[in-house]
């Protein structure tokens, strides 16, 4: 019989294997965001807040399937980051057909992003 340590991990494997949000780049950012609203989550691999967010992001990408949520690491895509005046991270950015709509800086909990999303759909 498999211990409990086991069937936990399988149940946390299971749940969160399909959560996976879309990385754009320097490369790809305007056609990924040329259609339809777009969040795109601007973060770091060595920034805590981040981590706490992209949780929450993928849930909310199970949740609101009629927007895209994407993710730009402005380590490896400083241009963008650059041209976007990114300063802080996290750094929210909301896209509606190609415009930029708002903007949100900082570790939001799950009901605020998802007002956040929905005053722009």
């Amino acid at each position: 019989m498999p211990s409990l340590v086991y069937r936990k991990v399988k149940r946390f494997k299971r749940r969160f294997r399909n959560m996976a949000l879309t990385e754009i780049n320097d490369a790809n950012f305007k056609a990924e965001t040329a259609n339809g609203v777009v969040l795109v989550d601007c973060w770091a691999e060595w920034c805590g807040p981040c981590r706490m967010v992209a949780p929450v992001l993928d849930e909310l990408s199970q949740e609101m399937a009629d927007i895209k949520i994407t993710k730009l690491n402005v380590d490896f895509n400083q241009k963008t980051a650059q041209e976007l005046g990114i300063q802080s991270i996290p750094t929210l950015l909301l896209y509606k057909d190609g415009v930029l709509v708002d903007k949100a800086i900082g570790a939001l909990p799950k009901p605020q992003i998802k007002k956040f999303i929905e005053n722009h759909k």
